[in-house]
């Protein structure tokens, strides 16, 4: 069936673009990618966001909140959004920096935006499987989440920071994350990418 129609644009936006038909995703005559914002950026969506909330922020909490919010605005609002509530309780209403570190830490999102799971995810591949490589299965039944979860919603992170990586017999963690962890790494005992000695 043939439909005439006025002029329109349609703009669509996807994280899996591979998961489109090439024929739909031809048709589109722009396509861009993207990126995850900077400190910066996410320190300014932080205090336009405080401004709006009527939440008094000091510069450097500002700053801290979007260092840990994983180069995403609606993470940084959202994480505003529960230290409002932490210095309503435990301050007077401003967020400091003080208060910023105590209530990050407390609801366990550390320096880098890493939260439990993350953490989780990390130790469960370190201290059960010797660092991976380990199928995405076997971590998702270790740690008791979905591998779609962790697919899409924990591995982009670790793996553009580095803490991650995808070989062909699975998930590895890297020398980065043992650091950021204070963990020694293990040494390679040179049997190829993903083979360490203990």
């Amino acid at each position: 069936m043939r439909l005439d129609l006025p002029p329109f644009t349609l703009i669509g936006a996807t994280t899996r673009a591979g998961l489109l038909s090439a024929p739909l995703r031809d048709r589109f005559g722009v396509v861009s990618r993207l990126e995850y914002y900077t400190d910066d950026e996410l320190e300014f969506i932080v205090n336009r966001s405080a401004d709006i909330l009527q939440v008094p922020t000091v510069a450097q909490a500002a700053r801290e909140i979007g260092m840990r919010s994983r180069g995403t605005p609606r993470i940084a609002n959202r994480l505003l959004r529960r230290l409002r509530d932490f210095a309503q309780v435990k301050g007077d209403g401003m967020i400091t920096l003080e208060i910023a570190k105590a209530a990050l830490k407390q609801i366990q999102v550390d320096e880098l935006g890493l939260d439990q799971i993350d953490h989780k995810m990390l130790h469960s591949i370190i201290h059960n499987f010797r660092g991976g490589p380990v199928g995405l299965d076997t971590i998702a039944a270790t740690i008791g989440e979905e591998s779609q979860t962790i697919e899409d919603v924990y591995e982009p992170y670790l793996l553009q920071i580095g803490f991650l990586q995808r070989t062909p017999r699975g998930r590895a963690v890297t020398p980065l994350a043992y650091k950021h962890l204070g963990l020694e790494p293990p040494q390679q005992n040179g049997g190829g990418q993903g083979s360490w000695k203990l």
